[in-house]
């Protein structure tokens, strides 16, 4: 057993190790990119660089973020924080998700405004920078994949780094078009191109983030499947007072109340809570605490 637990524990210090490093090369190389894009940008007068280094520069604040949330989910609870910093991973999602949205109003404004004064610029530029931003955002979001189903931060930066390489695709088309056409107008519709791809990405994590942020039932759990569950298990008349929320991220918690038959002893209690504890471990909630009250009826059947 003892052998189990030590390699267990390896394992668990394996994966925050790769998640850490996940999240460090994603802000590295994508505030690199950021950089280039803002320099070349400039210089060519080229919103739609402009826009996707907005949009990259949000990533990287998600990222850093993340990564801090991340850190804190490590940190040991006190008599102040009984559940630890947990919630921050929540909190930083939710705001992720604002600073986006925050980031498509901007860029429409700009787009709009540009599309009736459209700029000469040189196509082949915008290329060859958005061709090294598939790259580099393809790169970053292959770290993320692996544990992408299982933590809505990590689930958030795949989804944004892979968004950024289908964008950086767009603008690579983009660029070559305008060199071939000299359709400069085509640069802030473009720009709209990005922005509405940013809104698609960033409307469900808002909406997961803020019910979680709610202490709503977690995407995936049902509350019906849980009492089904439950009551599958020998000797339970009832279970009622059901709650179920996210501590994180990655780890839910859930309350409930057994009714059970009076001449239950205490061992089948506790092994009835083990039962149901096992359960619930398969339905994705791992902190579960149940309250127990015995019906006035005694159980003299099989099912007990």
């Amino acid at each position: 057993m003892e052998h189990n637990h030590s390699h267990h524990d390896h394992h668990h210090t394996v994966v925050l190790t790769n998640v850490n490093n996940a999240f460090i090369i994603g802000i590295i190389l994508n505030a690199a990119f950021v950089i280039i894009e803002v320099v070349v940008g400039l210089k060519i007068h080229s919103l739609s660089l402009l826009s996707d280094a907005g949009h990259n520069l949000a990533d990287v604040g998600s990222l850093a973020l993340s990564l801090l949330a991340f850190r804190l989910l490590k940190v040991k609870s006190n008599d102040k924080y009984t559940y630890g910093y947990r919630k921050t991973s929540i909190l930083a999602s939710l705001f992720n998700a604002m600073v986006l949205l925050v980031s498509i109003g901007a860029i429409m404004f700009e787009a709009i405004r540009k599309f009736n004064h459209p700029v000469i610029l040189p196509g082949k530029t915008i290329a060859i920078v958005a061709g090294i931003g598939i790259v580099i955002n393809f790169i970053s979001a292959m770290y993320f994949m692996k544990n992408k189903d299982s933590d809505l931060n990590q689930k958030s930066a795949y989804l944004h780094l892979m968004s950024d390489a289908f964008v950086s695709l767009g603008l690579v088309v983009g660029g070559v078009v305008i060199s071939f056409t000299q359709w400069y107008w085509l640069d802030p519709v473009l720009s709209i191109v990005i922005a509405f791809v940013i809104l698609f990405s960033t409307w469900e994590l808002l909406r997961e983030s803020l019910r979680l942020s709610l202490d709503g039932v977690p995407k995936g759990i049902e509350i019906d499947e849980v009492k089904k569950q439950a009551m599958m298990v020998k000797g339970i008349k009832d279970i009622h007072h059901i709650h179920v929320w996210a501590m994180s991220t990655s780890e839910n918690a859930m309350t409930g109340h057994l009714v059970l038959f009076d001449n239950m002893k205490d061992e089948d209690t506790i092994k009835i809570k083990e039962l149901i504890k096992h359960k619930m471990h398969h339905l994705n909630i791992q902190h579960i605490t149940l309250e127990t009250e015995f019906e006035n009826i005694p159980c003299n059947t099989p099912d007990c």
